[in-house]
């Protein structure tokens, strides 16, 4: 039974730093690409970013390139994403999900697991 749990959101201020973290069971993590998506109240799921299943290769939205960078640790089955420069616009769930396979997508349908999510709130 696959199972992902994120961590690490909270409250920051604008212009601030926060990393969320998402470990992984139950799966062969290397197996696997991973993605962020966020939700923000009265909004549809959106992509944020994606990465490979050796951490090569990563992708970004464009409202988050620049401010945000996706890593992860097959030793420690855990993906992470670190936000910088925050904005409250930035303000959301941040979920992460696994794709069976790796092949590149922004579409949250196309994967195949998911977290919980973790609430990141931005103050201005």
């Amino acid at each position: 039974q696959v199972q992902m749990a994120e961590s690490g959101g909270g409250l920051v201020q604008a212009g601030g730093s926060l990393r969320v973290s998402c470990a992984a069971s139950g799966l062969t993590f290397s197996n696997y690409a991973m993605g962020w998506f966020r939700q923000a109240p009265g909004k549809e799921r959106e992509f944020v970013a994606f990465i490979s299943r050796t951490g090569g290769y990563t992708y970004y939205a464009d409202s988050v390139r620049g401010r945000f960078t996706a890593s992860r640790d097959n030793a420690k089955n855990t993906v992470y994403l670190q936000m910088s420069s925050l904005k409250p616009e930035d303000t959301a769930v941040y979920s992460c999900a696994a794709r069976n396979g790796g092949r590149f997508t922004t579409r949250y349908e196309e994967y195949d697991d998911w977290g919980q999510g973790t609430q990141v709130t931005v103050s201005s």
